[in-house]
């Protein structure tokens, strides 16, 4: 039976091994758990996320670079180069490019505009004409935008004096009073940007035309800071607040494996779909308004989320054996005749147990009446040492039971007759 089992099952597990070497030479091997991510100033909020996506993917086995920059003018041309994975993009900076592919966008950043308080409101941007305005460092998505809004308004270097600095040396320049205004792009949760919002000798622009600017522009989007939002108490700001926004966005080179966009994005998810003050919840990340190239795995997970094999295990190991199924299909193809020859084998395994028995019992049943009575003796003994071994050794399920008790009765009836014999004989 052994033999028989052996021989039906060892070749298909022998073909099933030859199928899984020659399929496995065609399998990417598992990616290199490392990231290269270029994030912004380290005072700023991309270097503040990509801090904490540092901590969430070290968790999960995957060493994350940081890359420090003057921001998304910067970071576009580390990603041209290839110097790092991903970077933080703010929108309306980059143009389309068939090197890179659009991950997702995953925060609002608001463009405050701030100005000297000289005892009256201003409304309009034009305003700010002749005045020396900070517009942020060379490199930076705040120096691009602000350019933008500043030339709408027929302000430039030949009329205004545009300084190139950083936002905290224009902080510190527009509350000595030596600049007119400061055009900044950054969370509201910043200390900057509440502590000029506190300062008395500052006023941050009430952008009036914001609907004007979302309409040229699509990559913008207006948004309200309702009055107190920022402080109760002290009632900051004081009045309602139209702001023109960007969005932030992830980008990334061609190339990147597929799990670790993937994983990436998890990580995106758990940290920007919570609600806050200017998005609701499950609102980022999404992949709206984008003319790029959108990376297949990031479209992939972020219409139908988790595949069913990430619900059961951890990423790694749902990982693992998605790019494995190739190897699944041979596999299941082949495992089918060897399941299918496994019950018959089973069965013919628990009858033989009973079954090599009756060659025993047939043999002194067909020559009994050819036995002396010394050779009746012997086989009778022989036949309760049958018996006896059968009792002791035979262990089969319930459903086999009759076979079994067959063999018990064709042993007495073997041994009564040779009992007669006997009897006979003397």
């Amino acid at each position: 039976m052994k033999f028989n089992f052996l021989k039906i099952s060892l070749p298909i597990i022998f073909l099933i091994a030859i199928l899984f070497y020659i399929t496995s030479q065609f399998i990417q091997p598992a990616p290199k758990k490392e990231l290269i991510i270029a994030s912004g100033s380290i005072n700023g909020n991309y270097h503040t996320m990509a801090l904490e996506y540092k901590k969430l993917l070290a968790k999960e086995g995957i060493k994350v670079t940081i890359i420090n920059t003057a921001g998304s003018v910067e970071n576009i041309n580390l990603l041209k180069n290839k110097k790092v994975d991903i970077a933080f993009i703010q929108k309306g900076v980059l143009s389309k490019d068939s090197n890179l592919e659009f991950l997702a966008n995953i925060y609002y950043e608001p463009l405050w505009i701030f100005y000297k308080n000289e005892k009256y409101q201003m409304d309009y941007i034009v305003q700010l004409f002749s005045k020396t305005i900070a517009i942020g460092q060379d490199g930076s998505g705040t120096q691009h935008l602000s350019k933008i809004i500043l030339n709408n308004n027929g302000i430039n270097s030949t009329n205004s004096k545009l300084l190139n600095i950083s936002t905290k040396s224009a902080k510190e320049k527009l509350q000595k009073g030596e600049i007119g205004a400061m055009f900044v792009v950054a969370s509201h949760k910043s200390k900057l940007i509440q502590d000029l919002l506190e300062d008395p000798n500052v006023n941050v622009f009430n952008i009036k035309r914001a609907n004007a600017y979302s309409r040229k522009y699509t990559y913008l989007d207006v948004l309200t800071l309702y009055e107190g939002t920022i402080d109760l108490y002290k009632n900051l700001p004081d009045e309602n607040i139209n702001l023109l926004s960007a969005t932030a966005t992830l980008v990334s080179i061609k190339n990147v494996p597929d799990e670790l966009i993937r994983i990436f994005l998890k990580k995106t998810k758990e940290i920007h779909s919570k609600r806050t003050l200017f998005s609701s919840s499950n609102q980022f990340p999404n992949l709206l308004n984008t003319n790029f190239i959108v990376n297949e795995e990031a479209k992939k997970y972020l219409t139908k989320g988790d595949s069913w094999l990430e619900g059961i295990f951890p990423y790694w190991i749902a990982s693992n054996i998605d790019r494995l199924k190739i190897l699944l299909i041979p596999l299941l193809t082949l495992l089918f005749p060897l399941f299918k020859g496994v019950f018959p084998l089973y069965n013919w395994s628990i009858r033989s147990k009973i079954f090599k028995w009756y060659k025993k019992i047939n043999e002194i049943d067909i020559n009994i009446d050819t036995y002396d009575t010394l050779r009746l003796k012997e086989n009778l003994e022989k036949l309760k040492k049958i018996q006896e071994e059968v009792c002791l050794d035979i262990k089969v399920p319930l459903s086999y039971m009759g076979e079994y008790y067959n063999l018990q009765m064709h042993i007495e009836l073997v041994i009564s007759k040779i009992e007669k014999k006997s009897l006979v004989l003397i």
